[in-house]
Parts: structure tokens; C-alpha cells; sequence
């Protein structure tokens, strides 16, 4: 929700009036932030629908939220689509199961629909790496995959035009889907920032209780999912401090480092895979796994109050971490640890505003943390802003995302039509 919840107080500006269709936020599977609500143009209507209990999560494949939800949204929808002409639907969720309702809507009203890729709606990153347990393990994940792998060729058929935060995830989908070859565009869109958050959570005095900030330690804070495929970036994290700690003890000693929300378990159920990877290397006593999810507001709150930041990216090349553009705004010394083909190495290269150490997949932990000793430690990065380049940053904010999703709007509408006088033709000459 967050690209929508960013852009919906700009898109106006842009000659689109828009309303929303979501699920109702205590049926979600997440911390409930009310703050966020908050934050919603008070012009903007908000239709919420009740979707199935949390019980149907314990069969493989149908408990997903999507699945819960599923009914509820395509009646509600179906009955604005009935009441009034839209113009476009878009679908931004990963709740892709959500986005069959494009299909639908397409064949019963005539509305056009476009999709957003915030993730892959079929990903190979376990097929490739079969040593790796997905997340809810193989049994659920693979009748996951299967649904996917069946639904996304039909829903992509009937698209208008799709969005991504990723360039490779495009490149991918028209890989795997050669129907998709210059028939629709696709436009790159890194998710929005806007300041406006930050200085919300300053304003509205919100308080988060994960760490103490005045307590004497320096804080390094990473907030965001854990999982085998960062194994290799906290590897390396976790190597070049220990480092740090034998050769210099005396600056290291009060160094704390905190991963929040690293599973996307209920709460208390979490499995944590950080802290036994820093065990490894005998910092252990340095790192603090938080595995819940904490409110977005309680994120912001927990960068601003950090002294640092750190993030471990993917050794998936096409990961993008949405996370990296708060992280910037909020002022602190960060380290990015990614893959060298992923879009955080570029942005980071661009608007500066942190140190990044990217990596090959053949590289070992041992030579990044070689990397990451000169870069962060060393040097003192940690101690110490980047500046952030607020001219090459601004295409990323809010309100430039805006106007640039408008403008994919524009374009899916004159596919659309474009479309519609083909088939039109086509009948005529039938006729």
C-alpha cells in the first residue's frame, strides 16, 4: 500500500481522481498503524472490505490474504464498477491473486487495468537455489508457486501496462512471457518518499521501544525482512565487526547492532536468522534480532533515532530494497551491503547519502568484509553523514512519482484504446 498511500496526495494535481479498494487493516497480517490513516487526503474515498478469518492460513495455498479476500473485493468492486465509468483500475499489492480481478473487471465492464510488480508474482530465485528453504517452508510455498506460475500468464494477457520497482523484473516477465514483447509499456517506478513522513513522526511525537537511544551505546539499526538469501551480506556485516572489535576494542565496545522485523511470522513466532550468524563470528552479544514486525511510524521513528543504519541486501541481482529511500531522508551514516547489479548500487552512486559495498555472486563473505573494514570502519564512516544530493534525489519523491505514474496512466489508456479501435475494426470487417 505504500506506493498508493504516497502518490494519492499528488495524483489529483495530475488530472486523476482516484478512489481506493483495500481490505479492511485488521484482517491483515501486520502491525495496525493508525498513524498512516492519518496521513490520507481527507478528499480521497476509501472503500474497506472484511475479508475471511486468519484460520484459513493453516491450509497450504489458501491462506493467504489474497485468497481471504478475494470474494469481498470482487463485489465490492464490481458494484462501483456497476454505479460509475472508471478509467483505469490499478493494482498495486503483492497480494497478487488480487490482480484476477483486473481480468474480470476487463471482460464485465470494459475497464482497462494496470499492475504493479513490488516483488515477482513468480519467482525463481528457490528454484535456482535449491539448497535454500523457501519462506513457510516447501510444501506451502510450492502449491504457492504452482497457483502463481498457472494465474499470472492469463492475468498478464488482458493487462494494459505494468509498473515495477525493479528494471530486471520487467526484463524477466518479458522473458518468461514472449507475448509481453512491446505490446504494453512498462515503467521503471523505485517505490516514493516523501520527507513529510519524518517530520510527521517528529511532530506527532511518536515513540518506539525497541532500543533506548540515549543509553549510552551507538545504535546501528536495520529494519526489514531477514532470510537465507542475505545470509552472505550479514555474513560479511558480522566478519568485518569482529574485526573492528579485536583490532580496535576500546571504539567498538559500545556498538549495538538491532535487526527488526526479519520474519513475516505472527508475533512471537518468528524464527530468527541474524543472530545465529553473528554467533558464527563471536559478536553475538553485539546484535539483537527483533524478529515482529513493528508499525511503519514505529520505523521511521527507530531510523531517526538510530546512529547509524545498515542494510543487507539480497544476493538475488533483481532485489530492491523500498526500505533504502526512508533510510536516506533520515540523516544517519548508513552502509548498504548489495548485490552489484542491484538498483540500490546505482541510487546510492547517484544521490550519494550513504556507503555502499556491492558484490559479485562468486564473492566470498571473507573479501567483503575486507571491503566493508576499509569503506565503513576505517574510514569512519560510521561515525559520519554522506551528504544526500537533494537534486539527484528528487525523481524519487512522492511527488515526482506522481506525475511519472500519470503519465503511465496516460499511456495504458491509449493502449487501451489503441486496442479497442483494432478489435473494433476487426468486427467491422467481419461484419
Amino acid at each position: 500500500m505504500q506506493r498508493v498511500r504516497m502518490v494519492l496526495p499528488y495524483l489529483r494535481e495530475t488530472g486523476w481522481e482516484c478512489e481506493v479498494l483495500a481490505v479492511h487493516p485488521q484482517q491483515v497480517a501486520a502491525p495496525c498503524d493508525p498513524w498512516l490513516e492519518k496521513g490520507l487526503p481527507a478528499d480521497v474515498r476509501v472503500y474497506r472490505v472484511r475479508a475471511l478469518g486468519f484460520g484459513w492460513g493453516k491450509i497450504p495455498g489458501l491462506g493467504s490474504l489474497a485468497f481471504r479476500a478475494l470474494p469481498r473485493l470482487r463485489s465490492a468492486g464490481d458494484r462501483l464498477l456497476r454505479e460509475r465509468k472508471f478509467d483505469l483500475a490499478y493494482f498495486s499489492t503483492t497480494q497478487f491473486g488480487v490482480h484476477s480481478l483486473g481480468a474480470r473487471w476487463w471482460r464485465k465492464f470494459a475497464t482497462p487495468f494496470a499492475m504493479d510488480y513490488q516483488d515477482p508474482w513468480v519467482n525463481d530465485y528457490y528454484r535456482l537455489n535449491p539448497g535454500m528453504t523457501p519462506p513457510g517452508g516447501r510444501l506451502k510455498y510450492g502449491i504457492a508457486d504452482l497457483i502463481n506460475r498457472w494465474m499470472e500468464p492469463k492475468v498478464l494477457r488482458r493487462c494494459r501496462g505494468i509498473t515495477t520497482v525493479s528494471e530486471q523484473y520487467g526484463r524477466q516477465l518479458r522473458t518468461r512471457y514472449p507475448f509481453l514483447q512491446d505490446l504494453l509499456p512498462v515503467a521503471v517506478l523505485p517505490f516514493p518518499c516523501d520527507a513529510t513522513d519524518l517530520r510527521r513522526v517528529e511532530k506527532d511525537g511518536v515513540r518506539q521501544d525497541v532500543f533506548a537511544p540515549h543509553d549510552g551505546h551507538i545504535h546501528w539499526v536495520y529494519i526489514g525482512r531477514g532470510g537465507p538469501d542475505m545470509t552472505k551480506a550479514a555474513r560479511s556485516i558480522f566478519l568485518a565487526l569482529a574485526e573492528f572489535c579485536r583490532t580496535t576494542p576500546k571504539q567498538a565496545e559500545p556498538i549495538r547492532l538491532h535487526f527488526i522485523g526479519t520474519s513475516y511470522a505472527g508475533a512471537g513466532r518468528g524464527v530468527k536468522t541474524i543472530e545465529p550468524l553473528a554467533e558464527d563470528y563471536g559478536v553475538k552479544h553485539k546484535v539483537a534480532e527483533h524478529t515482529d514486525r513493528i508499525a511503519y511510524s514505529q520505523t521511521l521513528r527507530c531510523l531517526l533515532d538510530a546512529d547509524a543504519l545498515i542494510v543487507p541486501g539480497s544476493d538475488d541481482p533483481a532485489y530492491t530494497a523500498s526500505k533504502i529511500y526512508p533510510y536516506l531522508l533520515a540523516g544517519k551514516p548508513l552502509l548498504a551491503v548489495f548485490h552489484e547489479n542491484s538498483s540500490v548500487v546505482e541510487l546510492l552512486r547517484k544521490v550519494g547519502g550513504g556507503v555502499v559495498v556491492p558484490f559479485q555472486t562468486g564473492d566470498l563473505p571473507q573479501n567483503m568484509a575486507g571491503r566493508i573494514i576499509k569503506e565503513w570502519f576505517e574510514s569512519r564512516a560510521w561515525s559520519n553523514t554522506v551528504p544526500l544530493d537533494d537534486t539527484a534525489f528528487e525523481p524519487f519523491t512522492a511527488k515526482a512519482q506522481a506525475k511519472k505514474l500519470s503519465e503511465f496512466f496516460e499511456d495504458c489508456m491509449a493502449i487501451d484504446r489503441r486496442r479497442s479501435a483494432h478489435i473494433s475494426k476487426q468486427h467491422t470487417s467481419c461484419t
